[in-house]
């Protein structure tokens, strides 16, 4: 018997022994088998895996930047920098010529065309609003217009809606060679006595000329039009404005019919003094280095002149399927870093108050925008540009008065508003 109990007890001895040495060890009271347990929290999974990847995005841009400008390099500097940041958005940027460039993305976009959008300055904001060619986008910048200035604002901004992403604020001054002009003219009358004696003077013409000219206007105490848009200029100062053009053409000063071709003329030296605007800044700092100087229009007899001013927006086009896609954009290139660039390397003003520019010549022009006179959208005022650049081309080559030349403006502005 004994022998028989000692038997077992080897065996059951063997078989424990074995299976701990298969790495199965025999359950124990104190050693209960382990549950099972639920995933911690912590291995869930990531949110990235969980999300679909965000969808691919082509965004068509125009510009009308001149072409090789310092405001061209810009925008391909800030649309690669955005496409670097947005691996899912492609952007496509077109430069189109600035004189073709209202009426190419109007036509296209009355048409069911066009881009994704466009930047340029408030010109025809009014008009292509009222053409339906433009998308309000309040409901897409809601919450995001913080640190844009209430000018800039208001200049994208027709009939209570926001048309724009705004950006940069735009006038003209008197450019002029410190080497040439130490002092540049503080009123109309300084600018003459210049010119005849022998100082060069730029001057854009023709059908630029309602622009680049506007700020005489309130020099020499005239109006073009009244609260309802009736056409006023023949009522005084308008016409004194006129003859002094008239005086400056006499004395030798050249009107443009291209502004380009001022451009040039200046940055060649060719000239002392020209009328453009800040969209130039950098190019001619390029050429005349130090030598380059910026002061406001000269005052007239009746008060300071107040150039028009403008403000550059990003503006969207109601037939695009990526509009939150283009404002994204355009907030990205108008924010503070990107006006910034703006300011720094093309010489524009930012219509933001948190951008400081390092360049004194920039914040001269913030200046001259600052006192200028805010560009109109009335459906009336359309109707101003093509009568009153008539008039100059007609007083400046002497085949009409200045009287009968801006009486005719005003007969033909009136006309067509049906005033």
């Amino acid at each position: 018997m004994k022998k028989t109990l000692w038997t077992l007890l080897s065996l059951v001895l063997i078989a424990s022994v074995l299976l701990t040495a298969c790495g199965t060890p025999a359950p124990t009271a104190t050693q209960p088998p382990a549950a099972t347990q639920p995933p911690a929290a912590t291995e869930a999974p990531t949110q990235a895996a969980t999300e679909a990847p965000a969808a691919q995005v082509e965004l068509t841009i125009w510009h009308g930047y001149h072409a090789g400008g310092s405001e061209e390099a810009t925008i391909n500097q800030i649309a690669s920098d955005y496409q670097a940041a947005n691996p899912n958005v492609k952007v496509n940027v077109l430069e189109i010529p600035f004189d073709q460039l209202f009426n190419k993305y109007e036509t296209d976009t009355a048409a069911g065309g066009g881009p994704d959008m466009f930047t340029a300055p408030n010109d025809n904001l009014g008009n292509e609003v009222r053409a339906g060619v433009i998308a309000p986008i309040d409901d897409l910048v809601a919450g995001k217009l913080d640190g844009y200035t209430e000018a800039g604002i208001n200049g994208v901004t027709v009939d209570g809606k926001i048309y724009a992403v705004p950006g940069i604020a735009k006038a003209v001054g008197l450019y002029y060679n410190k080497s040439t002009i130490p002092t540049p003219p503080a009123t109309t009358d300084d600018l003459l006595s210049l010119v005849k004696s022998g100082k060069k003077l730029g001057l854009v013409g023709d059908g630029g000329a309602p622009y680049f000219l506007w700020g005489f206007w309130s020099g020499f105490g005239g109006s073009i039009m009244d609260d309802t848009g009736k056409c006023v200029a023949d009522q005084g100062g308008i016409v004194d404005a006129y003859q002094f053009f008239k005086d400056l053409a006499d004395a030798g000063v050249t009107f443009y019919n291209a502004e380009g071709d001022m451009d040039t003329a200046f940055r060649q030296g060719e000239l002392d003094m020209a009328v453009v605007g800040p969209w130039v800044l950098g190019d001619f700092e390029k050429d005349l280095g130090d030598k380059l100087g910026v002061a406001p229009l000269p005052a007239g007899p009746k008060g300071p002149s107040m150039p028009m001013m403008g403000i550059d927006g990003w503006y969207i086009n109601p037939n695009s399927a990526n509009q939150q896609a283009a404002v994204d954009f355009a907030l990205f290139a108008f924010n503070k870093d990107n006006l910034t660039l703006y300011a720094n390397n093309a010489g524009d003003p930012a219509a933001r108050t948190d951008v400081v520019p390092t360049d004194p010549l920039v914040k001269a022009f913030a200046d001259v925008a600052a006192g200028g006179f805010p560009r109109p959208q009335s459906k009336e005022f359309g109707n101003y540009w093509g009568a009153f650049g008539d008039a100059v081309t007609a007083v400046v080559s002497g085949t009409a008065t200045p009287a009968d030349a801006v009486k005719t403006a005003c007969e033909n502005m009136n006309k067509a508003n049906g005033k």
